[in-house]
């Protein structure tokens, strides 16, 4: 048997039901016509969700409030190119989207391929050079395979007392001596010499000091050397990458008449809509004026 309700139990559900009545304000009753474009067609058509790109639902739920809210839409039609205009804004954001992705990749993959590039340029130019050791002088990099050699040399001239044969003979690139290794020799026969007649271990002491100090003035040398390359390497590069913050011409112009495009869709459903709008509140609206053009043979 249903029970039958009191006039009391009566009276608070119909307070409680006005409470209910939903959105009040235009704004409100705009975003409360999207509960079912969340799962809509223009949704699964317009947002993009693969394996590697997703796309927000949210910020793209956020936009059609937006937009629904600012534009006011009345009836299919209206509602219709509201939805041409958020879905053609938000290709258009990709689009942008796209331009910055397609700079980061010139700036972040040039710079890759102009290192591996260089490097493989670089000691091309060492290998078929006559003395690899004139082009080391002009990069960075080789200065640094100079400097490496030399250090070695310091090393062991520190270790063994005097610059050896031995020692001068590891200095070699590709495994064939060059010229640094020549000016070594040259260095090692210059010590050797003893016009004054020193004792031996006098003679030893002074073939270290000055073996020594021509590997630092050597190394000092070196030092400013590949600060200067350093400097011009990097305005070379910096000039490099401001030059990559375009895109390619073929990227570029793809990405423009796509833009292109969807402004022209853009700029017609706004148009559109203002006009069913205009003449919803009244206004007398004449026929757009459209032309024909042809051409003849």
């Amino acid at each position: 048997m249903k029970k039958s309700r009191s006039p009391k139990q009566i009276e608070a559900s119909r307070r409680n039901g006005q409470k209910s009545t939903g959105p009040k304000t235009p704004e409100g009753r705009a975003i409360s016509k999207l509960n079912a474009l969340k799962h809509g067609l223009l949704a699964k058509t317009v947002v993009v969700r693969g394996h590697q790109i997703k796309e927000s639902m949210h910020d793209f739920k956020k936009l059609c409030q937006e937009f629904y809210a600012e534009l006011k839409p009345a009836g299919p039609l209206e509602e219709l190119l509201v939805e041409q205009i958020v879905a053609v804004t938000w290709r258009l954001r990709r689009a942008r989207t796209a331009e910055s992705g397609e700079i980061a990749l010139n700036v972040d993959g040039g710079q890759l391929r102009r290192k591996t590039n260089g490097f493989m340029l670089t000691t091309m130019m060492w290998d078929t050079h006559g003395d690899p050791m004139l082009a080391m002088q002009n990069s960075s990099l080789g200065i640094l395979f100079v400097e490496s050699q030399l250090k070695a040399i310091r090393e062991s001239v520190e270790r063994e007392g005097e610059l050896t044969e031995a020692a001068i003979q590891s200095v070699v690139y590709r495994g064939k001596p060059f010229s640094l290794t020549r000016q070594l020799e040259e260095l090692r026969l210059r010590l050797q010499q003893n016009p004054d007649g020193q004792a031996a271990a006098d003679l030893r002491a002074r073939q270290k000091e000055q073996a020594l100090a021509w590997l630092d003035k050597e190394l000092r040398s070196y030092s400013w050397r590949k600060r200067d390359c350093e400097e011009r390497e990097k305005l070379e590069e910096a000039a490099q990458q401001a030059a990559a913050e375009l895109p390619s011409p073929e990227v570029l112009d793809k990405i423009l008449r796509y833009e292109a495009a969807l402004e022209r869709q853009l700029y017609r459903a706004v148009n559109q809509l203002e006009r069913l709008q205009r003449r919803r509140q009244g206004e007398n609206i004449p026929a757009p004026l459209t032309m024909e053009i042809s051409a003849r043979a």
